[in-house]
């Protein structure tokens, strides 16, 4: 049977703009892949991240040197075979994943072997900004549940302090983009205790993330940048109490559910993210985001518009992905 393969990059206006410690952007460019096979169609979604190395043009010509592969009928087992980038892998898998659940006419979960995707609360993200920008943006999200603070330059400690006040009843979770140094890391730690901030992700660059073995902590401290695959779950033993699954990073669905297996198999807890994406890169990660302890998946609320059908955010409530979309 005859498969036939679309590869596309999109540019997704931002509402705005946004910016973490290493800058800003204005547009969420992704890559998708289109699979159409017996008169089915499935698709997926990546988005290269220069952060790893991956960039759009290198991404497409990876995919399009695969494209004989695939065509010919690759299997998700020999995508890493054909396919370097993770970025490319991701976009490649969940349109297998896809194209399978629909062929079968049964849903990724089931064929996942996990539980029933239901609504889940996904943090909201607050852009890097001056205190007083970031507290006026957590005043307007107060009543959101959970909040994600964007930090990692200089001033933090009054950017924490001045969110804290304006959402004085919003959970709390830190982003540092590897911002921090040792040096001021105790003392970061400890403005974010005090204002109970329940979690700060990758405060030291993953290249001297080694000085938190000896740091005492009062706030989970989550990996990211220092957390992509199964494979590198011991590196992060005693350093990190969480690790953040994007499946940008672990190259789809099937290397983002090895990882959360042995994130559960060593009692390191699970957070899922994403990159700045539509609806369709965050469908396959709601899966995971029904065992993990904090969901991070609000990528769509950020964008101007949103793919359709897409997923339905009831403020930080969000719903199942409809079958029109994935899975």
């Amino acid at each position: 049977m005859s498969r036939q393969v679309e590869i596309a990059h999109e540019s997704w206006p931002i509402a705005g703009s946004f910016t973490i410690s290493r800058g800003s952007k204005t547009a969420a460019d992704v890559v998708v892949v289109t699979l159409t096979e017996g008169g089915v169609t499935g698709r997926g979604e990546c988005v290269p991240y220069p952060r790893y190395e991956e960039t759009v043009p290198q991404v497409l010509a990876a995919l399009e040197a695969a494209k004989g592969a695939i065509e010919s009928g690759l299997e998700r087992a020999d995508i890493a075979r054909h396919v370097a980038p993770k970025a490319a892998r991701n976009a490649l898998d969940c349109a297998l994943w896809d194209l399978e659940a629909k062929r079968a006419g049964k849903p990724v979960w089931q064929l996942a072997g996990i539980a029933e995707p239901t609504p889940v609360v996904t943090a909201y993200t607050l852009s890097l900004d001056t205190p007083e920008a970031m507290a006026k943006a957590a005043a307007n999200a107060a009543d959101r549940p959970l909040l994600k603070l964007k930090l990692g330059r200089e001033g933090d400690e009054e950017r924490i302090d001045a969110i804290r006040r304006a959402a004085p009843k919003a959970r709390l979770i830190v982003d540092a983009n590897e911002g921090w140094s040792e040096a001021v890391l105790p003392r970061m730690l400890a403005a974010c205790a005090k204002a109970q901030i329940e979690l700060v992700e990758q405060p030291l660059p993953a290249s001297a993330d080694d000085a938190l073995r000896d740091i005492d902590r009062k706030v989970v401290i989550c990996a990211d940048e220092s957390a992509h695959d199964a494979a590198g779950i011991r590196k992060l033993i005693g350093k990190y109490d969480a690790l953040n699954i994007k499946l940008d990073k672990t190259g789809g669905l099937t290397g983002a559910l090895e990882l959360a297996r042995a994130a559960r198999d060593n009692n390191i807890k699970i957070m899922v993210g994403c990159m700045l994406a539509t609806s369709l890169a965050m469908a396959p990660a709601m899966l995971l985001a029904q065992f993990a302890e904090f969901v991070d998946l609000d990528g769509p609320l950020l964008l101007k518009n949103d793919r359709v059908p897409g997923i339905n955010f009831a403020g930080s409530l969000m719903s199942p992905p409809p079958k029109a979309l994935w899975g």
